[in-house]
């Protein structure tokens, strides 16, 4: 099956094949700043099954080897991609088509949420990167 999204003004489509890996809830300091919100979601994607269906988005170096993604007319963050994490690309789940297809399974980096937020759940809290299966542990 393949998925489909999107940015805002719809300049940025993007589109993979099959299911996403990991998905869960991201509480770094880099992430809330990247979406002005005090979690995201990501989604884990081989780059060997996703591709750009428009130009490509805008890109923004904030750590050395990390790109994050975003569209230049709207300013909708994409992707999040880093070399610590090679072969996949994480995506924004509610940028997809259907971003109900795309269930949470952890939240990394648990240690930095913002003490007046959470997020009523029974799923894991990580400190650090969690389960996303690389050896890596690098920051974003």
């Amino acid at each position: 099956m393949t998925h489909a999204g999107r940015c805002l003004c719809r300049s940025v489509r993007y589109e993979f094949d099959g299911e996403p890996g990991w998905v869960g809830y991201c509480h770094c300091d880099s992430c809330r700043r990247t979406t002005s919100s005090p979690t995201t979601v990501f989604m884990e994607v081989s780059q060997a099954r996703f591709r750009w269906k428009s130009d490509p988005p805008a890109i923004y170096e904030n750590t050395p080897g990390a790109r994050r993604y975003f569209c230049k007319t709207c300013g909708s963050p994409m992707a999040f991609e880093a070399d610590w994490y090679p072969g996949v690309i994480h995506l924004y789940p509610v940028s997809l088509e259907d971003p109900s297809m795309a269930r949470p399974v952890e939240h990394v980096h648990a240690e930095e949420r913002l003490p007046w937020f959470d997020v009523d759940d029974s799923l894991p809290r990580t400190a650090g990167f969690g389960g996303t299966g690389q050896k890596d542990q690098s920051p974003e």
